[in-house]
Protein backbone atom coordinates (compact mmCIF):
# COMPACT_ATOMS: atom_id res chain seq x y z
CA UNK A 1 0.00 0.00 0.00
CA UNK A 2 1.34 3.42 -0.88
CA UNK A 3 2.17 5.83 1.95
CA UNK A 4 0.62 8.56 -0.18
CA UNK A 5 -2.91 7.34 0.47
CA UNK A 6 -4.89 9.87 2.54
CA UNK A 7 -5.99 8.90 6.10
CA UNK A 8 -9.62 8.81 4.96
CA UNK A 9 -8.89 6.24 2.25
CA UNK A 10 -10.85 2.99 2.91
CA UNK A 11 -7.69 0.85 2.88
CA UNK A 12 -6.00 3.11 5.43
CA UNK A 13 -9.12 3.21 7.60
CA UNK A 14 -9.42 -0.60 7.55
CA UNK A 15 -5.75 -1.01 8.44
CA UNK A 16 -6.08 1.44 11.33
CA UNK A 17 -9.19 -0.36 12.62
CA UNK A 18 -7.42 -3.71 12.51
CA UNK A 19 -4.40 -2.27 14.29
CA UNK A 20 -6.59 -0.72 16.99
CA UNK A 21 -8.55 -3.94 17.48
CA UNK A 22 -5.28 -5.83 17.94
CA UNK A 23 -4.00 -3.31 20.47
CA UNK A 24 -7.26 -3.43 22.42
CA UNK A 25 -7.19 -7.22 22.52
CA UNK A 26 -3.57 -7.32 23.69
CA UNK A 27 -4.16 -4.72 26.40
CA UNK A 28 -7.33 -6.43 27.57
CA UNK A 29 -5.55 -9.78 27.86
CA UNK A 30 -2.73 -8.21 29.87
CA UNK A 31 -4.81 -5.95 32.10
CA UNK A 32 -8.00 -7.98 32.47
CA UNK A 33 -10.20 -5.18 31.13
CA UNK A 34 -10.59 -3.13 27.95
CA UNK A 35 -8.43 -0.01 27.62
CA UNK A 36 -11.16 2.12 26.03
CA UNK A 37 -14.75 2.63 27.04
CA UNK A 38 -17.55 1.82 24.62
CA UNK A 39 -18.36 5.53 24.63
CA UNK A 40 -14.93 6.38 23.26
CA UNK A 41 -15.13 3.74 20.55
CA UNK A 42 -18.61 4.88 19.54
CA UNK A 43 -17.43 8.48 19.45
CA UNK A 44 -14.56 7.41 17.21
CA UNK A 45 -16.97 5.61 14.88
CA UNK A 46 -19.32 8.60 14.66
CA UNK A 47 -16.52 11.12 14.13
CA UNK A 48 -17.03 12.81 17.50
CA UNK A 49 -13.61 11.62 18.68
CA UNK A 50 -10.21 11.29 17.03
CA UNK A 51 -7.56 8.57 17.05
CA UNK A 52 -3.89 9.38 17.51
CA UNK A 53 -1.07 6.83 17.17
CA UNK A 54 2.36 7.15 18.71
CA UNK A 55 4.56 4.11 18.07
CA UNK A 56 2.89 1.23 19.99
CA UNK A 57 0.45 3.50 21.79
CA UNK A 58 -2.88 5.04 20.86
CA UNK A 59 -5.18 7.73 22.22
CA UNK A 60 -8.85 8.35 21.53
CA UNK A 61 -9.90 11.88 22.41
CA UNK A 62 -12.51 14.58 22.03
CA UNK A 63 -12.34 18.27 22.79
CA UNK A 64 -12.72 17.61 26.52
CA UNK A 65 -11.94 13.92 27.22
CA UNK A 66 -9.27 11.37 26.40
CA UNK A 67 -8.22 7.77 26.95
CA UNK A 68 -4.94 6.19 25.88
CA UNK A 69 -3.12 2.87 26.09
CA UNK A 70 0.30 1.43 25.32
CA UNK A 71 0.92 -2.08 24.05
CA UNK A 72 1.92 -4.31 26.99
CA UNK A 73 5.27 -5.19 25.36
CA UNK A 74 6.16 -1.52 24.86
CA UNK A 75 5.43 -0.17 28.32
CA UNK A 76 8.12 1.53 30.37
CA UNK A 77 9.61 3.28 27.34
CA UNK A 78 7.99 6.68 27.82
CA UNK A 79 5.25 6.23 25.21
CA UNK A 80 2.46 6.84 27.74
CA UNK A 81 4.19 10.02 28.91
CA UNK A 82 4.55 11.23 25.33
CA UNK A 83 0.88 10.49 24.62
CA UNK A 84 -0.24 12.49 27.65
CA UNK A 85 2.04 15.39 26.73
CA UNK A 86 0.60 15.39 23.22
CA UNK A 87 -2.97 15.44 24.54
CA UNK A 88 -2.22 18.24 27.00
CA UNK A 89 -0.45 20.31 24.34
CA UNK A 90 -3.57 20.20 22.14
CA UNK A 91 -5.88 21.47 24.89
CA UNK A 92 -5.62 25.06 26.11
CA UNK A 93 -8.43 24.36 28.56
CA UNK A 94 -9.48 21.57 30.91
CA UNK A 95 -9.02 17.94 29.88
CA UNK A 96 -10.53 14.84 31.52
CA UNK A 97 -8.52 11.62 31.22
CA UNK A 98 -9.70 8.14 32.20
CA UNK A 99 -7.25 5.65 33.70
CA UNK A 100 -8.81 2.20 33.54
CA UNK A 101 -7.85 -0.10 36.39
CA UNK A 102 -6.08 2.56 38.51
CA UNK A 103 -2.65 1.07 37.82
CA UNK A 104 0.31 2.41 39.83
CA UNK A 105 2.01 3.65 36.65
CA UNK A 106 -1.09 5.66 35.73
CA UNK A 107 -1.25 7.17 39.23
CA UNK A 108 2.41 8.14 39.06
CA UNK A 109 2.03 9.70 35.62
CA UNK A 110 -1.03 11.66 36.72
CA UNK A 111 0.71 12.93 39.83
CA UNK A 112 3.79 14.00 37.88
CA UNK A 113 1.70 16.18 35.55
CA UNK A 114 -0.57 17.53 38.26
CA UNK A 115 -3.74 15.72 37.19
CA UNK A 116 -6.40 15.74 39.88
CA UNK A 117 -8.62 12.66 40.46
CA UNK A 118 -12.23 13.80 40.17
CA UNK A 119 -14.33 10.66 39.65
CA UNK A 120 -14.28 6.94 40.39
CA UNK A 121 -16.04 4.24 38.39
CA UNK A 122 -16.35 0.96 40.27
CA UNK A 123 -16.11 -2.37 38.48
CA UNK A 124 -18.15 -4.93 40.43
CA UNK A 125 -18.49 -8.67 39.89
CA UNK A 126 -21.00 -11.16 41.19
CA UNK A 127 -22.41 -14.66 40.77
CA UNK A 128 -25.73 -15.26 39.04
CA UNK A 129 -27.95 -17.78 40.86
CA UNK A 130 -28.39 -21.02 38.94
CA UNK A 131 -32.15 -20.54 39.11
CA UNK A 132 -34.27 -17.43 38.94
CA UNK A 133 -33.79 -15.44 42.15
CA UNK A 134 -36.83 -16.00 44.38
CA UNK A 135 -38.98 -13.21 45.71
CA UNK A 136 -37.06 -11.68 48.56
CA UNK A 137 -33.63 -12.62 47.19
CA UNK A 138 -31.02 -10.58 49.07
CA UNK A 139 -33.71 -8.22 50.35
CA UNK A 140 -37.45 -7.82 50.27
CA UNK A 141 -38.53 -7.91 46.64
CA UNK A 142 -41.33 -5.41 45.92
CA UNK A 143 -44.58 -7.30 45.53
CA UNK A 144 -46.94 -4.39 45.03
CA UNK A 145 -45.71 -3.54 41.51
CA UNK A 146 -47.68 -4.89 38.55
CA UNK A 147 -44.76 -5.00 36.14
CA UNK A 148 -44.62 -5.74 32.45
CA UNK A 149 -41.17 -6.79 31.22
CA UNK A 150 -40.24 -7.26 27.58
CA UNK A 151 -37.31 -6.98 25.22
CA UNK A 152 -36.41 -3.86 23.29
CA UNK A 153 -38.04 -3.12 19.92
CA UNK A 154 -36.79 -0.59 17.35
CA UNK A 155 -40.00 1.39 17.89
CA UNK A 156 -38.91 1.92 21.52
CA UNK A 157 -35.84 3.92 20.51
CA UNK A 158 -37.28 7.42 20.94
CA UNK A 159 -38.89 6.65 24.30
CA UNK A 160 -35.75 4.94 25.60
CA UNK A 161 -33.45 7.75 24.48
CA UNK A 162 -35.64 10.24 26.32
CA UNK A 163 -35.78 8.06 29.44
CA UNK A 164 -32.01 7.47 29.35
CA UNK A 165 -31.29 11.18 28.96
CA UNK A 166 -33.45 12.06 31.96
CA UNK A 167 -32.08 9.20 34.07
CA UNK A 168 -28.44 10.14 33.46
CA UNK A 169 -28.80 13.90 33.16
CA UNK A 170 -25.84 14.33 35.54
CA UNK A 171 -23.64 11.90 33.57
CA UNK A 172 -23.35 13.13 29.97
CA UNK A 173 -21.19 10.17 28.91
CA UNK A 174 -24.31 8.00 29.29
CA UNK A 175 -27.14 10.53 29.21
CA UNK A 176 -25.87 11.97 25.93
CA UNK A 177 -26.45 8.77 23.92
CA UNK A 178 -27.97 9.66 20.55
CA UNK A 179 -29.89 7.70 17.95
CA UNK A 180 -26.67 7.32 15.94
CA UNK A 181 -24.92 5.93 19.02
CA UNK A 182 -27.79 3.53 19.66
CA UNK A 183 -27.72 2.35 16.05
CA UNK A 184 -24.02 1.50 16.37
CA UNK A 185 -24.58 -0.39 19.61
CA UNK A 186 -27.44 -2.38 18.09
CA UNK A 187 -25.10 -3.35 15.24
CA UNK A 188 -22.57 -4.85 17.66
CA UNK A 189 -22.26 -8.66 17.48
CA UNK A 190 -23.14 -8.98 21.17
CA UNK A 191 -26.43 -7.07 20.91
CA UNK A 192 -29.55 -9.10 21.62
CA UNK A 193 -32.86 -7.21 21.87
CA UNK A 194 -34.16 -9.82 24.30
CA UNK A 195 -31.31 -8.88 26.66
CA UNK A 196 -32.43 -5.23 26.58
CA UNK A 197 -35.22 -5.37 29.15
CA UNK A 198 -37.80 -2.60 29.45
CA UNK A 199 -39.98 -2.49 32.56
CA UNK A 200 -43.25 -0.64 32.72
CA UNK A 201 -46.56 -0.39 34.52
CA UNK A 202 -49.79 1.42 33.81
CA UNK A 203 -47.93 4.75 33.97
CA UNK A 204 -45.45 3.82 31.25
CA UNK A 205 -41.76 2.88 31.14
CA UNK A 206 -40.26 3.08 34.62
CA UNK A 207 -36.87 1.47 34.17
CA UNK A 208 -34.65 -0.72 32.05
CA UNK A 209 -31.85 -3.24 32.30
CA UNK A 210 -29.62 -3.58 29.25
CA UNK A 211 -27.48 -6.70 29.42
CA UNK A 212 -24.34 -7.42 27.43
CA UNK A 213 -23.14 -11.01 27.15
CA UNK A 214 -19.62 -11.68 25.88
CA UNK A 215 -16.81 -14.10 26.53
CA UNK A 216 -14.29 -12.97 29.12
CA UNK A 217 -10.51 -13.42 28.85
CA UNK A 218 -10.82 -17.10 29.82
CA UNK A 219 -13.43 -17.75 27.12
CA UNK A 220 -16.32 -18.17 29.58
CA UNK A 221 -19.48 -16.19 28.94
CA UNK A 222 -20.09 -13.36 31.37
CA UNK A 223 -23.10 -11.12 31.59
CA UNK A 224 -22.70 -7.39 32.08
CA UNK A 225 -25.33 -5.05 33.44
CA UNK A 226 -24.45 -2.69 30.62
CA UNK A 227 -26.85 0.10 31.53
CA UNK A 228 -29.37 0.07 34.36
CA UNK A 229 -31.74 2.98 34.83
CA UNK A 230 -34.87 4.07 36.64
CA UNK A 231 -36.87 7.12 35.61
CA UNK A 232 -36.13 9.99 38.02
CA UNK A 233 -39.80 10.45 38.84
CA UNK A 234 -40.14 6.75 39.73
CA UNK A 235 -37.18 6.45 42.04
CA UNK A 236 -37.98 5.44 45.59
CA UNK A 237 -40.75 3.07 44.44
CA UNK A 238 -38.67 -0.13 44.43
CA UNK A 239 -37.92 -0.12 40.72
CA UNK A 240 -34.15 -0.30 41.12
CA UNK A 241 -34.40 -3.67 42.83
CA UNK A 242 -36.96 -4.89 40.32
CA UNK A 243 -34.73 -3.91 37.41
CA UNK A 244 -31.69 -5.74 38.81
CA UNK A 245 -33.87 -8.72 39.69
CA UNK A 246 -35.13 -8.88 36.09
CA UNK A 247 -31.56 -8.81 34.79
CA UNK A 248 -30.52 -11.69 37.04
CA UNK A 249 -33.57 -13.67 35.94
CA UNK A 250 -32.63 -13.15 32.30
CA UNK A 251 -29.00 -14.17 32.84
CA UNK A 252 -30.09 -17.25 34.81
CA UNK A 253 -32.41 -18.22 31.96
CA UNK A 254 -29.43 -18.02 29.60
CA UNK A 255 -27.33 -20.16 31.97
CA UNK A 256 -24.92 -17.28 32.57
CA UNK A 257 -23.27 -17.71 35.96
CA UNK A 258 -20.99 -14.68 36.21
CA UNK A 259 -21.94 -11.02 35.99
CA UNK A 260 -20.22 -7.66 36.10
CA UNK A 261 -21.19 -4.01 36.09
CA UNK A 262 -19.80 -0.51 36.33
CA UNK A 263 -21.23 2.05 38.74
CA UNK A 264 -20.18 5.54 39.68
CA UNK A 265 -18.31 5.49 42.97
CA UNK A 266 -20.44 8.35 44.31
CA UNK A 267 -23.73 6.51 43.69
CA UNK A 268 -24.07 5.03 47.15
CA UNK A 269 -27.69 3.83 46.80
CA UNK A 270 -26.85 1.87 43.64
CA UNK A 271 -23.71 0.41 45.23
CA UNK A 272 -25.71 -0.76 48.26
CA UNK A 273 -28.30 -2.30 45.95
CA UNK A 274 -25.70 -4.25 43.99
CA UNK A 275 -23.94 -5.32 47.18
CA UNK A 276 -27.25 -6.69 48.48
CA UNK A 277 -27.22 -9.04 45.50
CA UNK A 278 -23.69 -10.20 46.28
CA UNK A 279 -21.71 -7.95 43.92
CA UNK A 280 -18.28 -6.90 45.16
CA UNK A 281 -15.86 -4.27 43.93
CA UNK A 282 -13.15 -5.80 41.73
CA UNK A 283 -11.30 -2.70 40.50
CA UNK A 284 -11.81 1.00 39.87
CA UNK A 285 -11.33 3.39 36.99
CA UNK A 286 -10.17 6.89 37.83
CA UNK A 287 -11.02 10.02 35.89
CA UNK A 288 -8.39 12.73 36.19
CA UNK A 289 -8.70 16.40 35.37
CA UNK A 290 -5.88 18.43 33.89
CA UNK A 291 -6.10 22.21 33.99
CA UNK A 292 -3.57 24.73 32.69
CA UNK A 293 -4.09 26.86 35.81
Amino acid sequence: MSDSLPPSHPEVAALSTERLDTLIARARAADGQPPFSDGSLIGLATGERELYWLNEGAAIFSRTEAEFVVDPDARGRGIGTALLEHLIARRPHELLVWAHGDHPAARALAAHYGLEPVRELWHMIGTVPAVSPPTGFASTEPTNIDTSIRGFRPSDAHAWLDLNARTFASYPDQGGVTQADLDLLMAEPWFNPDDFLLLRDERGFAGYCWLKVEADCSGAERGEFYVVGVAPERQGEGWGRRVVHAGLERLAARSIRSAQLYVDGSNEPAIRLYQSYGFERDSIDIQYRWSPH
